[in-house]
Parts: structure tokens; sequence; C-alpha cells
């Protein structure tokens, strides 16, 4: 009698990199040809867990050496015998647990939370990774999510058009350092959409549909000339990551020569004990250089790789791409093209970064950087500013957006000459550059203008150091005009509405005498005057103004 695992066929769909456009990894997806094994499997958690076993077997047969991603439902994790099937199949694969995500979906209706979380606990205390799958189009409480603390959730696309619901769940991820994945993406729009929501990962039949073979290549949009700059801290090395090669302390080089010699792609291999944590990096180059001289494979390989390798360079998952790069630069010279195990909290390898990654995607953000920066004064013009001004009306933060310039500074120019009006820009910014500190932000938008974007407790020393600081130009003195609009969470919708708020507080500091400051609330009519001094009434036909 036919089987039903005779109707199973199993389909692979790549996980991709948004950053490194690379394959981080494979789903493998049930294709029943025949009844409905998958609303059975549903039901039934024996045959759930057998079918994900099959789902790995699979993969086996495929040689591939890609991170799997096996779907299970949230009721047969939480039955934890249901995974039996799983645990064996892994092990006959010769597979790590920890190359393997278990993408749990829902419903999670009727699901008992404290037994699922008690099975997610033994899962990853096994050194298997969870995902949190169908995110946005489930039935997932969002406490129970943050008690799974998964390593990875996958959003649907559908939740694309949501951008606030996209930006919660983004900050979730970044409290519970899990990564952030799309699914379902068909179109380039999407694909932007979910690059600017800050998901490092995706996967959709904009990259690869599902195939019968694991798919190589695979497409990904370029990244818009329109979005945002990398920030100056520079990138997570969560958007470089890149499925690492393992395999056990005790391999011996034979094994990791055979791995090497069938994966070109391969760079190198990270040798790790049994709790996942990276004891010796291989670099591919100089194991085959030492196993290829005379006499190098029969003296090497039966013999434990590890005598070949070298101690590995970790991160932990929180560190910036330029944290990587001191730590490459801090090591051997012969060791730069070394990729870098990137770890988590206990130690355990979640991928690699290669050094090529890192340098181009900081070398593009600096060339965009140059770009946008005045070239008088070298700061960042309005757009870095503004994109500022709407991370924090996003984040919920409170800021203060300052708006500076010189009054009468046309006559400066007719007075003093044009070299010595650019010197006394130049220095107003140094003098602004000099004052910001933590999170204040320094933008220099043409001629005499400037933005400050500060926290609202920096902005009395801020004030003082720039505005009761004497200035001239040419011999001329010279006075500083400072306009503050202080912006509550939800008070302004974003950069514009702030930028509105801003311009006629910048009209009644011009109005005042001196150096002179006025700061106002968004939302709230009047405002306050901090410096300067209302003028005397202007006789009939004089004009006034600064």
């Amino acid at each position: 009698m036919p089987s039903w695992t005779d109707s199973i066929r199993f389909a692979f769909q790549p996980v991709v990199n948004l950053t490194t456009g690379g394959v981080a990894a494979l789903e493998i997806l049930a294709r029943p040809e025949t009844g409905d094994v998958l609303a059975q499997a549903r039901r039934d958690p024996e045959l759930d867990g057998g079918l994900a076993a099959l789902a790995v077997g699979a993969a086996a047969r495929k040689e591939t050496l890609l991170p799997l991603h096996v779907n299970v439902f949230a009721a047969t994790l939480a039955d934890l015998g249901g995974l039996t099937a799983l645990r064996q199949a892994v092990r006959q694969a010769g597979r790590l647990p920890w190359e393997v995500t278990v993408d749990v979906g829902p419903p999670y209706t009727h699901v008992p939370h404290r037994a699922l979380l008690d099975a997610v606990g033994v899962l990853r205390g096994e050194g298997f990774r969870i995902c949190a799958d169908g995110v946005g189009d489930g039935d997932a409480p969002l406490r129970l999510l943050a008690d799974m603390a998964p390593d990875l959730m996958k959003l649907d696309a559908s939740l694309l058009t949501r951008s606030a619901a996209v930006r919660a769940m983004g900050t979730l991820c970044e409290q519970l350092d899990a990564l952030l994945s799309v699914e379902g993406v068909e179109t380039e729009k999407q694909c932007a959409a979910a690059r600017a929501a800050g998901a490092q990962l995706a996967q959709g039949d904009l990259f690869a549909p599902p195939s019968r073979r694991p798919a190589v290549d695979v497409y990904v949009p370029m990244m818009a000339p329109s979005e945002p700059a990398t920030p100056r801290s520079g990138p997570s090395v969560r958007q470089f990551l890149r499925p690492a090669a393992l395999l056990p302390a005790t391999a011996s080089a034979g094994q990791v020569r055979a791995l090497l010699t069938g994966s070109p792609e391969v760079s190198g291999v990270l040798l790790v004990d049994r709790g996942g944590v990276p004891v010796r990096s291989v670099h591919r180059s100089r194991f085959l250089l030492s196993m290829s001289g005379r006499y190098g494979h029969a003296l090497y390989a039966d013999r434990p790789a590890a005598k070949l390798g070298d101690p590995p360079r970790t991160v932990g998952i929180g560190a910036t791409a330029w944290e990587v790069l001191d730590v490459v630069a801090d090591g051997e010279r012969d060791r730069t093209s070394d990729d870098v195990a990137v770890v988590d909290r206990q130690g355990r390898c979640l991928g690699v970064v290669r050094l090529a990654d890192l340098v181009r995607a900081l070398a593009e953000s600096r060339v965009e950087e140059a770009a946008g920066l005045n070239p008088l004064t070298r700061l960042p013009g309005s757009d870095a500013i503004t994109a500022e001004v709407d991370r924090r009306i996003a984040d919920g933060r409170v800021f203060a957006l300052s708006w500076l310039d010189v009054d009468h500074f046309k006559q400066v120019n007719d007075g003093a000459g044009f070299a010595a009006g650019d010197e006394l820009i130049r220095a107003v910014g140094r003098a602004l550059q000099g004052a910001a500190s933590g999170s204040t932000s320094v933008g220099h938008i043409g001629g005499d203008d400037f933005l400050v974007l500060a926290d609202p407790e920096r902005l009395d020393p801020l004030a003082a150091s720039v505005l009761d600081s004497p200035w001239s130009a040419g011999g001329r003195t010279v006075t500083l005009s400072l306009a503050t609009v202080l912006c509550a969470p939800g008070s302004v919708t974003d950069h514009r509405q702030a930028a509105a708020c801003l311009a006629p507080l910048k009209q009644a500091a011009k109005a005042l005498r001196g150096a002179s400051w006025v700061l106002g609330r968004a939302g709230l009519p009047g405002h306050e005057i901090r410096r300067g001094s209302l003028p005397a009434p202007t006789p009939a036909g004089v004009p006034g103004g600064r």
C-alpha cells in the first residue's frame, strides 16, 4: 500500500541577505502531490515532525551546505515528542543543530504557551535556532513573541504597507537581538520597503521562486540612491552575515579538505565545539597550500584539522562594521582575508562576515556622505538632519530642532568681502561642532543657515557656547539668531511639519535686537524669548528687521 510519504515532494526557497545579495539559508517547503497532508499535520504533531525530518533528508540528498529552515506548527513544538524524528534526521544528515532553524508557524490558538516556551528552551539548549514565522498574518500574541525571544522573525510582506507596525517589530527585534526577515516579497517596491524597514533578510519570488533544486543565483535589486546613507556609527554586522561552513572541533584535515574542494565558494571552515562555539578557524588558501605541499596529504589527512587552523576571530551580534575592522586590524597581517565569526551571547556561531563586504559597504556610505557635505564647512546638509528627525519621530523620542543664522549677513559680505564672510561661516560651523555632544547633530543647509538637532537638555549649554561668544568679520561686530522648536512625541508627523513649526520662530528671533534665541513648542501657540530684546518702534518710512 502506498505510504503518505510517497506523495510528498520538497521545494527549496533561498533566504536572501539584503545587504550582500547572497543566499543566507534555504527554507524547505513541503509540496504534497495528493491529499491534504499539511492540514492533517496541523492536528497531528507526529505527522508534522515526520514532514520536518523528511525535509532535512531531502536537503541532505541535494548535498547543500547552506543552513536550513524547517517548518513546524506551534502545536508540534509544544508537543516536543513530535520532533524526535527531526532530531534523528539532523544527526543522520551529518548536520549540526545550529545549522537548522525551526520556523514555528501558526496557529497558536489552543496551544499551551508554557509548554511551547519550555520546548523552545529545550531546542535552543540543544543548539537549534528558533524563528517566529508568519508574524503579521497569524495569531501569535505579542507577549508570546517577546517571551519566545526568537533568533529570527519572519514578517508577511503584506505588513510592509503598515510602516508603523514594521518599525515596531524592528524595535522588538533589536531588543531581543533577533534578525528581521520579510517573506513573500514579489516586487522591487516591496524589496525597497523591506530594506527601509531595517530588514536584514528576505525571501520571495522576486529573488527566486521555490524550486526542486537549491538556487545558486538569486536576483537582488540594487539599493536605490535615494535610500538613506549608512549612519556614521556604521552598519550592524547583522547586515553582512553569511552562512558559516562548520565542522566539529574533532574533524580531520581530510574532512576539511573534502568540504573545501567540493565547495569552491567556501572561503574557510570554522571548527566548533559541542555547544557551537568556534575554537579554530581554517583559512581555505593556507590550509590547501599546506595539504598540497610535498607529503602534505600523507602527513595531515588523518590528523586533526585544528592543527592547521588559527584562533578564531569573533565579534558579537551587536557589533558594527567598524568594530569588525578593528578586530581585523589588530591581528596578524597575513590573516586580513580571514572571515570573522559572529557569535551570540553564549558564544555560539551565527555566521561569518567577509572583509570585502564590509569595505565595499563602508566605502559606499562614505561616498554618499561626502556627496552630501557642504563644501565650505564640511558639515552634512539638510537631508542628513531631516532623516534623523524622521527617525526620532518614528521612535517616539522628544527632540529639539534649531535654526541658527548670522544677522545681516549680506552686509557682512558687502562690507568685509566674501572671504571674510566665508571664514565667519566656517568659524560658526566649528563652534557648533565643538558644542555638539552625545546625540546632537549639526548641519549646514547653505549660506549662513545651520540646523541643529539635539536632546532638550543639551539646548542651554549649546546656546550659551555659541550665542555668548563674541563674533566679528572684517572688524565688524556680528550677532547670531537662534530659533528652537521642542517636539514632544506625537506633536509632529514628519520633518516637514517640524520645519513648518520652526519657520515663524525664526522670524520672531530675527525681529529681536542683539544675539537672540526664541523657543517654542510644536502644537502650542506662542514662544519664549530666551535671548535678545524687542527693538524700539521703527519710525514711519524707515526699514527695520535683520
